[in-house]
């Protein structure tokens, strides 16, 4: 879920043009858990295949990106490995958390209340099975470079455009920011109209672009005093300080200049602090990756989806042809880039 940042950092919104031609270094498990939420029915319940998996992420990952490919932007999607150990008490308070949405959401369809159905159907998504591995497959045969990080994805993915190898990381969180990637972009699977939670108000959503260092240096701090700020505010390897929102916690940091004495003067303290410091300013990474596209492979696109997952043939036939003519274009287009 990452730390929300959102008050503080500037965000530019920008067209799906101004990505034109560019490598973007996608954070998967972010992308994934986006389309689970999102990709659903009036009740919230997922779309699922004869076998009873849910395919709601493939669908999203079929459609969605294409859509990106279409305007001409080159994704690279970048997974997650083993999380560090300090993460396991989050992981099991989310579980937690889902489990009690599950349960919310159960209940109100019972009841036929969809709309509310559907808001705890999407709190209570989460990863399982062979979800992963189903949507490596499908990326693969796409012809779009999968990339496995060594730790946490979103590492990976700055570290990849830190290396020159990418524009941006791809992500919904801010955490990007926080790993050091120069430049991240929001919304990039869930542009267009959304629905505000809880109310009848449709807005237009459009991608974002946030600069790291022009960030910083509009707020007059470093990179790890931001990070310092993040774990104030909370992050997802720890709590935070209760009270403490990105404006407070900001104006804390640049009092005391460091997170210690900021902690000092709260009495308080953060469990693992150094630790977790050190995780976001130097992350396991690792360089031995091929950024590749490939030609989509028409005949396994449709196996996978089709034949073992129930999609419609039509439906993704057509996909799969814009897909192959996005995909031609595109590459004519990062040869010109590069």
């Amino acid at each position: 879920m990452g730390v929300d940042l959102g008050d503080i950092f500037e965000r530019k919104e920008i067209e799906f043009s101004d990505l034109k031609g560019k490598v973007i270094a996608i954070d998967a498990y972010n992308t994934l858990y986006q389309f689970l939420s999102i990709i659903r029915q009036r009740d919230g319940t997922p779309l699922i295949d004869s076998h009873g998996e849910i395919t709601s992420h493939l669908s999203g990952f079929l459609y969605r990106t294409t859509n990106l490919i279409e305007e001409g932007i080159k994704p690279v999607f970048v997974f997650d490995g083993i999380p560090p150990e300090f993460k396991n008490k989050i992981i099991e308070e989310r579980k937690k958390i889902r489990a009690n949405a599950q349960e919310k959401w159960d209940e109100a369809k019972a009841r036929g209340e969809d709309k509310e159905a559907f808001k705890h159907a999407q709190a209570s998504s989460r990863i399982q099975g062979n979800m992963v591995e189903d949507a490596k497959l499908l990326l693969r045969v796409m012809g779009i470079p999968v990339i496995q990080a060594p730790s946490e994805g979103e590492a990976q993915a700055s570290s990849i455009v830190r290396d020159g190898k990418a524009y941006a990381a791809g992500s919904q969180d801010y955490d990007a920011l926080l790993f050091g990637a120069p430049v991240v972009v929001r919304n990039l699977a869930v542009t267009g109209k959304r629905k505000l939670a809880g109310k009848s108000i449709f807005v237009e959503i459009k991608p974002e672009l946030i600069e790291l260092e022009k960030g910083l240096a509009a707020l007059g701090i470093s990179r790890e005093q931001l990070v310092d700020i993040a774990l104030l505010v909370g992050t997802d390897y720890n709590d935070g300080i209760k009270g403490i929102g990105p404006r407070k916690a900001l104006k804390l940091i640049k009092k005391h200049k460091g997170i210690e004495a900021v902690l000092l003067e709260l009495k308080t303290e953060i469990k693992n602090l150094a630790e977790i410091k050190n995780l976001f300013l130097n992350p396991p990474v690792t360089s031995e990756y091929e950024i590749k596209w490939k030609k989509p492979d028409p005949e396994a696109i449709m196996k996978f989806l089709c034949d073992d997952h129930d999609f419609s043939q039509v439906r993704v036939s057509k996909a799969v042809e814009r897909l192959i003519e996005a995909s031609d274009e595109g590459q004519k287009t990062l040869d010109k880039w590069f």
